[in-house]
C-alpha cells in the first residue's frame, strides 16, 4: 500500500492538513487541541483501515486473474457487495470466465485437430496401399486383362481419393467459417432433381427403383449448391445400403411449420449401437464390412445445420434407412 505514489502523496497532504488543524486547535485552547487531536487520529484509522480493505480486494482480483492466465482449474468467485470496486470486480469476473471458457474452447479444438488429423491420415493411407499393392500386381501380370481390370481398379481408387480429398476440404472450410452461404429461394422439386442427375447413370446401371414425390411451388431458403451437396451424400449412402435392385423414395411434404425431405432406402438400415454416431466425423460403423470413410453424412449435416435446418436418421418400421431434413417456415 505504502508503495503507491497517489497514496504517498495523500498521505502527506492529510499529515499536513491535520497538523496545521491540531496547532491551531492549540492555539485556541487544550481542550480544542485534544479534540483535533483525537478526531483526527480517528480519520487517520478509518482511512487506513479502509484503504487497506479495498487493497485486499484488488489483490484478490489480481490473483483471480493470475489464476486464469495460468490455466488453473479452480476460479473463486466473491459474494459481492454493492459499491464502484464490487462492480469493477464483477466485470472482471466476467472477463476472467470468459478467457477461461476461450482457453477451454482452444485446447478442446487443439485435441479435436490432433485427432482429425491422425483420422485423415489413416483415412488416406488405406486407397494408397491399395494402390500400392496393386501396382506391385501390376508387375507379375502379363495378361491384358488382368492389367485392364487391375488399372480399373487402380482407377476407382484414385476417384475416392480425389472425392476424400474434396470432402475434407469442405469440412475445413466449413469449420474455418470462411464459407458464406448464399440466402434464396429454392424450389425443392427443382432442388432434388439437381441432386439426382449426378447419380442417373449409376442408378441405371444398379437397376435402382427411384421414387420422387416432390410437389412443384414447394420452396425453402438456402444455398442451393451447398444444399445440393448435402442431399447427394444422403442419396450416395442410400445407394451404397440398397445395392442392386433396390429402391430409394423421396417424398418432399409442407406444413404451417417446416418443409421436409424424406429419402428412404431399401436396405438393412442401421446398427442399433450406430444410429447416436450417424453423423459423428470418420465413424464408419461397428460392422466390420462398413464401407465409406465416415465423411458424407457429417459433411452434410454440417451444411443443413448451418443453414437453419435439421436431418435425422432411423431404421424405417418397414426395413432400410430414413432421413429426415426439415427447414423451419
Amino acid at each position: 500500500m505504502l508503495r503507491n505514489r497517489e497514496f504517498k502523496k495523500f498521505a502527506i497532504l492529510i499529515s499536513l492538513i491535520a497538523t496545521a488543524t491540531v496547532t491551531i486547535g492549540f492555539v485556541i485552547n487544550m481542550s480544542a487541541g485534544i479534540l483535533t487531536i483525537t478526531s483526527s487520529a480517528a480519520f487517520g484509522t478509518v482511512f487506513f483501515v479502509f484503504t487497506k480493505a479495498r487493497y485486499k480486494s484488488i489483490a484478490q482480483i489480481s490473483d483471480q486473474i493470475d489464476l486464469v492466465l495460468h490455466n488453473a482449474d479452480h476460479l473463486y468467485i466473491a459474494e459481492l457487495e454493492e459499491g464502484e470496486l464490487s462492480i469493477l470486480q464483477s466485470e472482471i469476473t466476467k472477463m476472467t470466465l470468459r478467457i477461461r471458457e476461450q482457453n477451454d474452447a482452444l485446447k478442446k479444438e487443439k485435441e479435436h485437430l490432433a485427432d482429425s488429423m491422425a483420422d485423415i491420415a489413416h483415412q488416406l493411407r488405406t486407397p494408397l496401399t491399395s494402390v500400392n499393392l496393386i501396382l506391385s500386381l501390376l508387375e507379375n501380370k502379363t495378361d491384358p486383362n488382368d492389367r485392364k481390370a487391375l488399372m480399373r481398379e487402380i482407377e476407382e481408387l484414385f476417384v475416392q481419393m480425389d472425392w476424400l480429398l474434396t470432402s475434407l476440404l469442405k469440412l475445413s472450410r466449413l469449420d474455418a467459417g470462411i464459407v458464406v452461404f448464399q440466402s434464396e429461394q429454392i424450389d425443392v422439386n427443382k432442388l432434388i432433381c439437381n441432386a439426382i442427375r449426378p447419380f442417373l447413370i449409376p442408378i441405371e446401371l444398379h437397376d435402382i427403383n427411384l421414387k420422387i414425390n416432390a410437389p412443384k411451388g414447394m420452396v425453402i431458403q438456402g444455398d442451393s449448391g451447398w444444399l445440393s451437396e448435402a442431399i447427394q451424400n444422403i442419396i450416395k449412402n442410400c445407394m451404397e445400403s440398397s445395392g442392386d435392385n433396390g429402391k430409394i423414395e423421396i417424398v418432399c411434404g409442407d406444413n404451417p411449420l417446416f418443409t421436409e425431405i424424406i429419402i428412404h432406402d431399401s436396405g438393412e438400415g442401421f446398427q442399433k449401437e450406430d444410429l447416436f454416431h450417424l453423423f459423428d466425423r470418420f465413424y464408419r460403423g461397428k460392422n466390420a464390412g462398413a464401407t465409406g470413410y465416415g465423411i458424407g453424412l457429417a459433411l452434410c449435416k454440417m451444411i443443413i445445420i448451418r443453414q437453419g435446418g435439421t436431418i435425422t436418421a432411423k431404421n424405417h418400421p418397414k426395413g432400410g434407412a430414413i432421413f429426415s431434413i426439415r427447414f423451419p417456415k
